[in-house]
């Protein structure tokens, strides 16, 4: 989830609550907002918050006690006591308590993180605390890359090949690779910003065990790649796509306002 035109863009988020939303959230204008992140995107939050004369909350762990983003926020709250710096982030009943017990109105999750879940956007609004970003149902859709991918399908766009849900073996990916040959690509059902995912080049074509030599080959990948996914998003699900070596990347921001929907150049 990226920050476009922070000041405006937030100022007009925390004037309603959005549309489509469990009948919890009130509409309000927001007085305290939690940003559930860490890092550069949550201060750039905070500072928005800042001009817009709103008490911003902070969330931390252990490890990041010392951190600039803590002190940067009206008020920080450690969440995911003895848990690794990651998962931290992503102890969502910890995060939702946290924001009720010190009267947060409103959530930003920044990026990366809990940002594209749609099971903390929808705990966001079952406890009566707007959730800063889209519904828990275009999470879900666009938020899973496997169910983004069949979007796109249904919708007559094309798409590189690719399994048609999640794998669950490293066999899996060997099976597709002799399907669509190499190079292809592992990546994260619920990942982004290039983590947990991993290039298989070729599958090792020796005349003497070459089955096992294919599978150990994909294994370690597919094992890197789980582990990461699991992680960085709290999902370790993977799906694999034929890798493009050299593709042209055209991107297209769009700013959802409520009812209104704005192309950003």
């Amino acid at each position: 989830m990226r920050i476009l035109g922070a000041s405006h863009a937030l100022r007009r988020l925390c004037l309603y609550s959005r549309r489509g939303y469990a009948a919890a959230v009130p509409q309000r204008e927001f007085k305290k907002v939690m940003v559930a992140n860490r890092g550069e995107i949550a201060i750039r939050v905070f500072r928005a918050l800042s001009e817009l004369n709103i008490k911003s909350v902070a969330i931390y762990s252990e490890q990041d006690k010392h951190s600039v983003h803590r002190l940067k926020a009206d008020e920080a709250y450690l969440v995911g006591k003895g848990l690794p710096p990651v998962a931290a982030y992503l102890s969502i009943d910890q995060i939702i308590d946290t924001a009720l017990e010190h009267g947060v109105d409103a959530i930003h999750p920044g990026y990366g993180f809990l940002s594209e879940r749609a099971d903390f956007a929808r705990a966001c609004n079952q406890a009566g605390i707007c959730f800063i970003g889209p519904s828990p149902d275009v999470i879900a859709r666009m938020g899973d890359k496997v169910a983004a991918r069949q979007a796109a399908i249904e919708a007559g766009v094309q798409v590189v090949p690719g399994t048609s849900g999640p794998i669950t073996a490293a066999k899996d990916a060997v099976d597709f690779a002799e399907h669509y040959g190499t190079p292809i690509i592992l990546k994260a059902a619920h990942g982004g910003g290039g983590r947990g995912m991993r290039r298989v080049d070729k599958l090792e074509e020796l005349s003497l065990y070459t089955n096992l030599i294919k599978y150990l080959h994909v294994e370690d990948s597919f094992q890197r790649a789980l582990s990461e996914a699991q992680a960085a998003f709290g999902d370790g699900s993977l799906f694999v796509e034929k890798f493009l070596e050299r593709p042209r990347h055209i991107e297209v921001q769009l700013l959802g306002m409520f009812e209104r929907c704005s192309l950003v150049p």
